[in-house]
């Protein structure tokens, strides 16, 4: 359990000046396990947003053409973001396997995205959204072979559960 002394410095900056809810160690600790959850719920709401809100807005233009859209969108966010968290001066501490990696994630997302897109244009978004979340059972077998991470009974059967689900959805 950390005591204060182990508490990150912008935590306990954060007591000092009040801003944390509790500037107790040990429900810290809890608020920063617990909040890896209010995180993925948030996305989830958010990606089934991005669904419906994207369906609509390729009906009558191209998908390529929407997908640049949406990531000039996202890149107006995503750096006012930065900047109002005064993280751009980071940019400088990046090592070159960190670059390379976030780069190859761009390039992964970028044609995620164009291909969502398309399938969002041409399908039904209730047939599209199953299909497209079959990603997290790729990344549960890539993050056990590329990552190290365990591939237990319990991940095979939730994986199993999900790729029948989704075939369920869609046939």
């Amino acid at each position: 359990m950390p005591t204060e002394a182990t508490l990150p410095e912008q935590t306990q900056r954060s007591c000092l000046l009040g801003y944390q809810q509790s500037c107790n160690p040990a429900v810290t600790a809890m608020n920063s396990s617990l909040s890896w959850w209010v995180y993925a719920l948030l996305s989830a709401v958010f990606a089934a947003l991005t669904t419906i809100f994207a369906k609509i807005g390729v009906e009558s233009i191209n998908s390529n053409l929407a997908t640049a859209i949406r990531t000039v969108v996202i890149l107006l966010v995503a750096w006012s973001i930065v900047l109002a968290q005064g993280q751009f001066n980071h940019l400088s501490n990046i090592s070159m396997k960190t670059l390379l990696f976030l780069v190859l994630s761009g390039v992964a997302t970028g044609l995620s995205w164009i291909f969502y897109f398309k399938a969002l244009q041409v399908g039904k978004a209730s047939f599209v959204a199953p299909i497209d979340k079959l990603s997290l059972v790729l990344v549960m077998l890539f993050s056990a072979v590329f990552l190290n991470e365990p591939f237990t009974l319990r991940s095979f059967l939730g994986t199993l559960l999900i790729t029948i689900g989704t075939l369920i959805f869609v046939l």
